[in-house]
This record gives structure tokens, sequence and C-alpha cells, in this order.
């Protein structure tokens, strides 16, 4: 729940882990879903039945080109009203990033004076996050221009908001790519919006028996009784409506690797629907909802394993990765 349509293809992330970090950095990421294939890799697993050994394991390829750091934001923190924005700073983007319309109301780029007041609010500020814009011009399966923009959350070590302020403002107007936030071996939680399939009766929605038509049964075979109760509708009952388009959360899904060398996990004539990637490639363990092409955003996980808990992060042995083509599929 709630089983109701997404409000965009960008899901938003609506809360963040508290995560001990050795140095600054942001606690997510974006890229877009290429396809899947699998791969054998060696279980690293303390306690596993099959540690040690070769497992089977399908995988799932994002293409994650670098991300233009658009805007600073502090964020304060009120009892009555929760968080709310203290003030930000603003960057011009280039002109290749296709942004000016989108974010014409701003006015004046005068990024320096921005901060500085920003930076007078420093003791007000309990949050900083910044506002990056994605690159798909720079991906190889997709014909879209225009950015996909995604509010990031930056950490810091003790939660010392002055350093994650810094390092806010240090990557403010440049590109960040994603070996500079994750790396192979973590756990992150995926976010993304599922596959839509429109709006659909209660048997496919629910799974609901079809009774045999016989007998009694001839004129109710899906017949499921009282639909409502009262003055209004129990949200238990079973009834039509939509399917799929949901905002959902997987977590801990395991990054086997994040290369260049596409090469390396591209199937032969390229992704379905997708083709041939040209950036960075984030190989992530198992499946994550949402079809290909669709944005995916990628967070620090806020509740890991007990066992990544004590193994931490080590890249996983990849000894083998299936490039047959999917075409014939």
């Amino acid at each position: 729940m709630p089983r109701k349509r997404s409000s965009e293809f960008v899901p938003s992330v609506s809360s963040w882990p508290e995560v001990s970090a050795q140095k600054p950095t942001l606690l997510g990421f974006i890229g877009y879903k290429a396809g899947m294939t699998h791969a054998f890799i060696v279980d690293n697993r303390q306690g596993s039945p099959t540690f040690g050994k070769e497992v089977f394991r399908p995988i799932t390829v994002l293409e994650a080109p670098p991300i233009f750091v658009l805007a600073v934001r502090g964020y304060g923190y009120d009892e009555n009203r929760g968080l709310y924005t203290v003030g930000e700073a603003w960057a011009r983007p280039p002109l290749d990033l296709e942004l000016e319309r989108r974010i014409s109301a701003i006015g004046a780029f005068d990024t320096q004076s921005m901060l500085k007041k920003l930076e007078a609010s420093l003791s007000d500020i309990k949050e900083v996050r910044v506002l990056v814009a994605t690159q798909p011009k720079l991906t190889g399966g997709l014909s879209k221009k225009s950015p996909d923009l995604l509010e990031v959350k930056v950490a810091s070590p003790g939660s010392d908001v002055k350093a994650a302020f810094d390092y806010a403002t240090s990557i403010l107007g440049k590109t960040l790519s994603v070996g500079e936030v994750f790396q192979p071996g973590l756990m992150v939680d995926v976010i993304a919006v599922t596959k839509g399939k429109g709006f659909q009766g209660d048997v496919k929605r629910f799974g609901v028996k079809v009774l045999p038509r016989w007998h009694k049964h001839r004129k109710k075979a899906r017949g499921i009784g009282a639909r409502s109760h009262g003055k209004g509708t129990w949200w238990e009952i079973p009834n039509p409506g939509q399917l799929g388009f949901h905002r959902r959360t997987e977590y801990n899904k395991r990054i086997l690797d994040i290369t260049d060398d596409w090469a390396a996990y591209t199937p032969a004539g390229g992704f379905l629907h997708y083709g041939i990637p040209r950036s960075t490639l984030v190989v992530l363990e198992g499946t994550i909802p949402g079809a290909v092409k669709r944005p995916i955003v990628m967070r620090y996980p806020v509740r890991p394993p007990r066992w990544y808990l004590k193994l931490g992060v080590v890249k996983p042995t990849i000894t083998f990765v299936s490039l047959q083509s999917k075409q014939g599929v």
C-alpha cells in the first residue's frame, strides 16, 4: 500500500539513513535501468551453506552517467513543522544540460551571495542536501534530453553540519561520478516506480479465486460478497483499480561492480529495448523494480543485514558473466 499511481517517474526519497561516514559523501545516486543477465559469484557470506562456493545469481545492470550538482539547500528543524528550508544556493547549469527553462524562475544565479547568506544561517541548519541533475545525453540507451532532478542528503563524520556544508559547496556546479558515492560490495536500497499495468480487476490485482461455473456459482463466479459497509468501503476488500506504476522500495541490493567497461556486462546485440551503454555501469545482485530505461534511485541502506555488518564492504568475486544474446529469449 498505497496501490495508487506514482505522481512522477523519478521517485522521491522519504527518509535517509544515519551513516557514520569517514568523510562527507552523498547518500544517494540516480541511474537508469538497462537490463538483466546472470553471473556466477563466490559466496563470501560467513555461515552460508554455500560459503566459498560458486553460486548462480541474476544481476541487474544500471547505467549511471555523472550527475551535475545544481544547488545546495539547508534545512532547519522545528517540533511543530518538522524540516523547513533555511536557504539555498544555486549554480548556473551548462547550456548543454538544457535546464534553463525548467529553473528560469530562480532569476539571477548569484552563487557567491547566496552561499554567504546560507553560511550566515549555519547555526539554524540541521541538515544539508544537494539538488542534482542527471545527464541522459551521455547514456547509450536513452533518447530523451531533459535531465531528471533529485534531492540527496549529504552525510558527514559525526553528523557535522559544517563539514557537510563545506563539502556541498565544494561540489556545487561540478559533476560527480557514481564511483565517488558508492563502491563495489556496498549494500544499497533501490527506490523505483514499478511497471504500470493499468486498471485491472480484482482477480488479477489481488488473486481472487474464480469460482466454478456450475450450480449456485453460475451467476457469481467472481463475486466476493459486500464491497462496502456502512458509509464507506473497506480498504481490505479487493476492489478493481490501478495495478502497477507504484513507488516501491526494495532493501539491501548488493553492488557487485562499478565499471566503465560496458563490454564486460553487455550481452551480444545490447540489452533488449535499451541498446549498448556508453557510460559507467552499476551491477546489482538480484532484480529491481521498474521497466527498462526507468530512473532508479540508489540509497545507502537503512537496515543492512547482520552478515553484511560483520563482513563489511568487500567486493565479491565474479567468475562468470553471461553475455549471450537476449534477442531470442
